[in-house]
Order: structure tokens, then sequence, then C-alpha cells
């Protein structure tokens, strides 16, 4: 049967629609509506309902579905397996958003190296839809969000808060001066609704980024500043490329780890412990700028934005 199929049937029913399934595949709505038609087909039974609303599982469909996630698992296994490269005896794919990779996800990926030589890893990057739909098909066994989503068959568990903290990039910037040159990074609807509350002269700046950490780089090299992971731009700070903004509030964003429940009890124990070593590398660096932001703020005290 071909994977596809399965594949495409499973994005329908997580989306209830045509048209979303795909827009996440990339591919046009008839090739979905084909892949679909010659699934219900090979099975001799409708597993939509459709209408202008969407589509909905018939009582079949709804059968299905759980084979459908054992099928697209044992293919993955079976792809990874296969895939494994002589001299390696297990394998584990790794997934994040893009700002968990640097400054913890390739830590991570360096201490499982370490820790298993014979371990074969493979690293994915995706935001939480997609990394979540990775985890459920068996594509990803474990992976780092910010906003995880929990389904049958996987873990969530909270793994320590981000500290997202302003950061300009000129010296001694001060949070009043900060409006002309403020460029919004879009962290969720949380940092929003808070931002919203906190700072209504800067949350519709003219200049709006869903790029996450990346944004360093591009306020680094101009008149900018923005909210941002305090691990992350540790090193801009210690460089002197970008400086905290003194009093201005600080925004608690938790990192989560998911995981599938039949990970490899090996693989998952090496793989806990060496997260929990680089977590630990990772807030103390986090503390290091916390530390610096205490120095310059009045009082030694830090807001939380939106309270």
């Amino acid at each position: 049967m071909d994977i596809s199929l399965i594949k495409t049937f499973l994005e329908v029913a997580a989306t209830g629609s045509f048209v979303a399934a795909s827009e996440r595949l990339f591919v046009t709505q008839s090739a979905v509506s084909l892949r679909v038609q010659r699934l219900e087909e090979s099975l001799g039974r409708p597993l939509f309902t459709r209408s202008k609303a969407g589509a909905e599982l018939t009582a079949a469909g709804r059968e299905f579905e759980y084979y459908a996630l054992s099928l697209i698992k044992i293919w993955e296994e079976a792809r990874q397996q296969v895939a494994i490269p002589d001299g390696f005896r297990k394998s584990l794919t790794v997934g994040a958003e893009y700002s968990l990779w640097p400054r913890l996800g390739f830590r991570w990926i360096d201490g499982l190296r370490a820790e298993m030589a014979d371990l074969n890893l493979r690293a994915e990057l995706g935001m939480p839809d997609r990394m979540t739909r990775f985890l459920i098909e068996g594509v990803v066994d474990v992976a780092l969000m910010y906003t995880p989503q929990l389904r049958p068959g996987l873990s969530v568990r909270p793994l320590m808060e981000e500290e997202l903290v302003l950061v300009a990039s000129w010296p001694d910037p001060i949070i009043e001066e900060v409006r002309d040159n403020y460029l919004f990074v879009d962290w969720g609807p949380e940092f929003l609704h808070a931002h919203s509350s906190a700072l209504p002269d800067l949350t519709n700046p003219g200049l709006t980024f869903s790029l996450g950490a990346m944004t360093a780089d591009y306020i680094a090299r101009r008149n900018h500043a923005a909210y941002l992971p305090a691990r992350y731009v540790k090193r801009y700070i210690d460089a002197k490329a970008l400086f905290l903004v003194g009093d201005a509030p600080r925004f608690p964003y938790p990192i989560w780890s998911v995981w599938r429940d039949d990970l490899d009890p090996e693989v998952a124990a090496i793989a806990e412990d060496t997260l929990n070593r680089a977590l630990a590398q990772t807030d103390t660096e986090q503390e290091a700028v916390m530390v610096q932001l205490r120095n310059i703020s009045e009082d030694g005290e830090i807001e939380i934005l939106g309270e």
C-alpha cells in the first residue's frame, strides 16, 4: 500500500479539512481528494463525510484511524531500522522548534553522541503542529517545544522556563527610547496578551517577526530592540553586540519535551539524562544574563511582563 495515502488520510482526519490537509502536505486539494478516494476504494468503505463545513470521519474512518497510526509507526520503524548505518546499534530522531536548537538541542545531540557512540541520530526542525504530527506518526521520537499538544501515546514533561528579555543593539539602552526602533517578535498568544497589557505603545511597531531567536542576528546588525531568549543572546551580550534594557519586564516562557511512550527504554533513559545535563548548562547561562539584568534594574527587581 502507498504510505502517502495513509499519511494523507491522517492529515485530513487531524484537520477536518481537505484544504487544510493539502496546505500541510504541500500538495493540491485535488491530490488529497484523489488519495483519499483511492484509499476508500481499497478498503471498500467511505472514510469521510464531506460537507461545506469540512470532512468528518465516518464510523469506518474512526475504526481505520487506529490501524493507520499503527501502519505509519511500523513503516517508520522499518525505514529507520533499514537506514541505520553499519556500526550503529539503535536509532533516535529528535525534533525541536528553531529557537530551541541553538544552545540547547545541539548540546543535547553532543551529549547523546558522547554517551552512546553506537546511537544513530537524526534531527528534525518544525513548528509545534508539524512536530506533533511527526511524533504521532513515529517520524520523531522526542521533541522540544514551547506549545506542546497532548495526544494518545505521547508524554509531555516540563523542562525549564525560558526567560524572554528585552535587548537592544546600542549601549546603555533604556525602555523609554526603544519605541522608534522596536521589533515585535511574535512568541505566541500568551506573550501577545501580556505584551499588549504591559507595553501597549510597542505592540504594533510596524515591524513584526515570527522568526524566534533567529531575530537576534537581525537586530544585532541594525538599530533595533526586541524580546529574545536570555540563554540565546548571552553570547551577543558577551560580545557587546546586544545590550540588556534596564527595568524592562521579563517574560517566562516554558519549554517542554514530548516523548513517544514506546521509545526504547535504554535510549529513553540516556536521552533523558543527557537532556538534563544540557538543561543545567543552559540554565547556568540564562541565570548569568538575569543577574546582569537585575544589576541594571531599579532595586534589583525584574517585573514579569503583563503582571
